[in-house]
C-alpha cells in the first residue's frame, strides 16, 4: 500500500473531476484514460483502473504520450505523485513522489494501490461528495544536469580525543550543545539530539560533530559511550561518512540499566576526531 501525505497546495500539472462515480461500478468500467497534458516538455496521460485484478483498490498509472517523435533508445526519468482532493478538509491526499524511468520498452508506470475503494467511497472521508471526486498529478522531469565533484581522500592519521560528561540526560530538551573545543587547530562543538534518527522516528539519540570554521575540512569521528560499571564494555559508534555524518545510538541500548551507560542521570562520552594531514582544495 502506498505511503500517503496531505498538503494544502493543489497539484501543479493536471487535475480531473470525475462525476457520477458510482456509474463506474454499475457498468463495470475497468479503466479510464485522461486527455494528454504537458509536464517537463513531454506529453503524459493518467490511466485509472477501477475494477481490475485487485478490485479493492484504485490504481493510477502515468503513461507517456506521443513517443514516436522521441529519438531511438530514449529515456525519461520523472518524479510522479498522485493527488486526491478532500472536499471536507479542503486539502489534498498525495502519494510520496517516486522517480520512474520511462523507456520505449516501458512507457507506463503507476501505483497499483493508491487508495482503497472502501476509504474512497465513504462519504465521511470527504473524497466523494455528491457523486464527484477530484484527482490530480504532478510530474517533474529529472534532467541530467548533475555537477560531478572529484575528491582525493587523504589518509586519516591525526587523532584527537575530547571527553564529555552530560548530566541530567533524561531532562534534556530538543537539543544539547557542548562547549566549544579545539582539535587540529580548528574549533568544534558536539550537538546531541535526545530523540532522533535518520527517519525521524525518535528511536535513537543523534550525535553530530559541528565544525565552527569557514575552510573545508574533511573528517570523521567516533563516539565512545562509557559503561560506568565496566570500562571494558564501552561501546564505540562511528560516523556514517568521511564527512562527519551523524552517529545514531538506539535508545533501547542507552536506557538499559544493566548496560551502565546512564548512571544517576549522567552519561559519559569520549569523542575521537580523525583529521587528514591537509585540508581539501
Amino acid at each position: 500500500v502506498t505511503t500517503l501525505n496531505t498538503r494544502e497546495a493543489p497539484p501543479a500539472h493536471f487535475m480531473i473531476k470525475i462525476e457520477s462515480f458510482s456509474v463506474l461500478e454499475k457498468y463495470g468500467i475497468k479503466k479510464y484514460e485522461t486527455k494528454k497534458f504537458v509536464a517537463g516538455d513531454y506529453k503524459w496521460r493518467l490511466i485509472f483502473k477501477f475494477n481490475g485484478k485487485d478490485s479493492d483498490y484504485i490504481s493510477v498509472n502515468l503513461a507517456m504520450a506521443d513517443t514516436t517523435s522521441l529519438p531511438t533508445n530514449w529515456e525519461v526519468n520523472a518524479l510522479f505523485s498522485v493527488f486526491l482532493f478532500n472536499q471536507i478538509l479542503v486539502n489534498y491526499l498525495s502519494s510520496t513522489g517516486r522517480t520512474l524511468c520511462f523507456q520505449a520498452t516501458k512507457s507506463e508506470w503507476g501505483i497499483s494501490k493508491f487508495i482503497s475503494r472502501k476509504v474512497l467511497s465513504n462519504p465521511s472521508n470527504g473524497y466523494i461528495i455528491d457523486e464527484s471526486c477530484v484527482f490530480g498529478a504532478e510530474v517533474f522531469v529529472v534532467k541530467r544536469e548533475a555537477v560531478i565533484e572529484h575528491v582525493l581522500l587523504t589518509n586519516f592519521n591525526i587523532y584527537y580525543n575530547h571527553a564529555l560528561e552530560i548530566s541530567g540526560f533524561y531532562q534534556l530538551a530538543q537539543r544539547w550543545v557542548s562547549e566549544e573545543f579545539d582539535a587540529g587547530g580548528q574549533k568544534w562543538k558536539i550537538l546531541l539530539y535526545p530523540k532522533r534518527n535518520a527517519e525521524g522516528t525518535g528511536s535513537h539519540v543523534g550525535i553530530y560533530l559541528y565544525y565552527l570554521g569557514t575552510e573545508r575540512v574533511q573528517t570523521c569521528f567516533t563516539v565512545c559511550m562509557k559503561n560506568q560499571f565496566d570500562d571494558k564494555q564501552t561501546r564505540r559508534y562511528s560516523s556514517s561518512s568521511s564527512w562527519g555524518g551523524p552517529v545514531y545510538i538506539d535508545l533501547a541500548t542507552i536506557n538499559d540499566p544493566n548496560k551502565g551507560f546512564i548512571v544517576k542521570d549522567c552519561c559519559l562520552l569520549n569523542i575521537e576526531i580523525n583529521l587528514p594531514i591537509k585540508k581539501l582544495d
